[in-house]
């Protein structure tokens, strides 16, 4: 992996990260583990951020307690996790995850591979590519540090001192805003394949170089991406188009070839025509411009505008075939998903919802619609709405409907500006017949 060497260690009057900018949990969190004789550390992407002036996401702790030491000292505490124990500690307001220092994978080897094969429940795993598939051995700090990712993430802040500590050269690739994984490239992006999408991810989000000889390697290995598991790269897919740098990932994922390995048709549709790209660049830049104005998009809105232009072109192929247009269109989503879940299990109801969301636009392009009210009324109203926003951008004959739209939404008393309802239009509320009462003849005539 890489050789042992002197931590650099940055006391606290030559960095720039302040206790004021780490969550309370957090902090009361290392206060306890360091005043019950345990190491505690944020780690990873929370230092990094903090580091940069920017505000993390979550906040990080690594510690040398074990996950029962952990569990013992806060009662708030879950394990969770059957590749590694990790330890959840669920506050009213944030889950805080706090690790036991982890030991690197050992190399490759037949000592190593002996070993494996004599032990019945191996705490480190490779199948016979060198991909990890169990990785659950305590270490020292170093250890844990050397084994992450990328150096820029394999920084430290210590609770003890408030010194940030350095293992690799995370700090000067930071300073340089340079992605480069620790170790061999080839070897670590092989290991764990999920590790090219994250690279992609931090150049894009945080506006970084990926190290020469790192994107060679993800260029060489691009089509192993679908090694990993699928739940797991749907959750990485999120993350990717969802935190605000859609259309640079994009670019990158595609570059790479790491967009023909996770989305085969959307690639080749891509390719088909020139004008494919442009739209899809325009769907993704105004995604992004959600997040950045605060709105957080949900996952079925991103497959849409990932996938929607691809699949209303081949429900409109089937609707000119004869076929009706919501039938073509649950066609060709039926066709392109299961595709698209052979590498990234994109979940049902996910896909149901996409699929509404496309269902949803012919009744609003049509101008004037059928009953707006219940239309917006509907739950699936705001995603559609937002994609009908998107794909205005690219086609002229949507605006229209699009200003119609917000002019209604604008409008205090909308209902005041919709047409009377047709008389065939109106529900005819039926009356319910009153059941009589059945009279039984006497006992005397009945037994007559």
């Amino acid at each position: 992996m890489v050789k042992n060497m002197q931590p650099r260690i940055i006391p606290r009057a030559e960095h720039t990260i302040s206790r004021r900018h780490v969550s309370p949990n957090a902090l009361r969190t290392l206060y306890r583990l360091h005043d019950n004789g345990f190491i505690a550390y944020l780690v990873g992407g929370c230092v990094r951020d903090l580091l940069m002036g920017r505000a993390p996401k979550d906040f990080d702790i690594a510690t040398d307690a074990t996950p029962s030491q952990i569990k013992r000292l806060f009662r708030n505490c879950r394990l969770v996790g059957r590749r590694f124990r990790l330890a959840h500690l669920h506050f009213q307001d944030e889950i805080l995850e706090v690790s036991t220092f982890r030991a690197a994978v050992p190399s490759g080897g037949e000592d190593a591979d002996e070993t494996h094969r004599s032990d019945s429940s191996p705490h480190h795993l490779k199948d016979e590519d060198g991909m990890v598939l169990r990785d659950n051995v305590f270490g020292t700090p170093e250890e844990d540090a050397l084994r992450r990712d990328f150096t820029i993430n394999a920084l430290a802040y210590n609770i003890a001192d408030f010194s940030v500590i350095d293992y690799s050269t995370g700090l000067n690739d930071l300073h340089q805003r340079l992605i480069r994984p620790i170790g061999e490239p080839l070897v670590r992006l092989t290991e764990d394949p999920v590790r090219m999408l994250r690279a992609v991810r931090f150049a894009a989000s945080h506006g970084f170089v990926i190290e020469s000889d790192t994107w060679e390697a993800i260029c060489q290995l691009s089509a192993t991406i679908s090694r990993a598991a699928p739940a797991r790269l749907y959750e990485e897919v999120q993350k990717l188009f969802l935190l605000g740098a859609a259309r640079p990932v994009l670019e990158l994922l595609e570059t790479s070839g790491l967009l023909a390995a996770l989305f085969p048709g959307l690639h080749r549709w891509l390719h088909g025509n020139g004008g494919h790209r442009h739209i899809l660049d325009t769907h993704l830049e105004g995604i992004d411009r959600l997040f950045h104005s605060g709105m957080s998009p949900s996952a079925p809105l991103i497959f849409a505008a990932l996938f929607g232009p691809f699949l209303e072109e081949e429900a409109l192929k089937r609707h000119l075939d004869g076929i009706p247009y919501q039938q073509a269109l649950a066609g060709a989503c039926a066709a392109f998903l299961p595709e698209v879940r052979a590498t990234v299990y994109i979940p049902g109801q996910a896909g149901s919802h996409l699929q509404r969301i496309l269902a949803f636009q012919p009744s609003l392009r049509r101008i004037p619609p059928r009953r707006p009210s219940s239309l917006a009324g509907r739950p699936d109203f705001a995603d559609a709405m937002t994609y009908l926003c998107l794909s205005a951008k690219t086609r002229g004959e949507e605006r229209s409907a699009l200003e119609w739209w917000e002019a209604f939404i604008k409008t205090p008393s909308s209902s005041a500006m919709l047409p009377e309802p047709s008389p065939e239009e109106t529900p005819v509320k039926k009356k319910k017949r009153r059941k009589r009462r059945r009279k039984h003849p006497p006992a005397a005539q009945a037994a007559v």
